[in-house]
């Protein structure tokens, strides 16, 4: 019998902090189908600028399509992998550097499909999420379009 995946809220305000990756983590522990857990980090460099060094990164996104695009993703990594749990959340605002801007935790029974989703969804995210970032460059603080890589 497969498991039925409901949206779930994605954006946070502001930085994830330490702690909720903690409480997120520590919730896990009960769940003893899971062998393996994979996390990824997304924390804002202070990369070099023309103009100066970005001190931090604000979020915008088209929220109800971007909900709708994780919700894909989501699914399609269910699909694709053998999953147990799997956890998406993204800041919107400013978001400083050195601080936590992209989450992901995924939960398997065996430690390769959670690598591999893991590196799935960040691939997906970046390619198909409408969530835009601008740079906060410089002591005047000017705000520049961020681009991928």
């Amino acid at each position: 019998m497969e498991k039925e995946h409901k949206p779930r809220k994605v954006f946070v305000e502001g930085p994830i902090s330490p702690d909720f990756i903690a409480k997120s983590i520590a919730s896990h522990q009960s769940k003893t189908n899971i062998g393996a857990h994979a996390i990824f980090l997304g924390q804002i460099r202070a990369d070099e600028k023309e103009g100066g060094v970005v001190s931090g990164i604000e979020y915008t996104a088209y929220e109800e399509m971007a909900n709708d695009v994780f919700y894909e993703i989501r699914e399609a990594a269910f699909s694709k992998f053998e999953l147990t749990c799997l956890h998406i959340y993204h800041s919107l605002g400013l978001v400083p550097t050195g601080e936590i801007s992209l989450f992901i935790f995924v939960s398997s029974p065996h430690r390769r499909a959670a690598f591999e989703a893991s590196e799935f969804i960040v691939e997906e995210i970046k390619n198909n999420a409408p969530i835009f970032g601008k740079e906060l460059v410089g002591e005047g603080g000017d705000f520049q379009w961020k681009e991928n890589r």
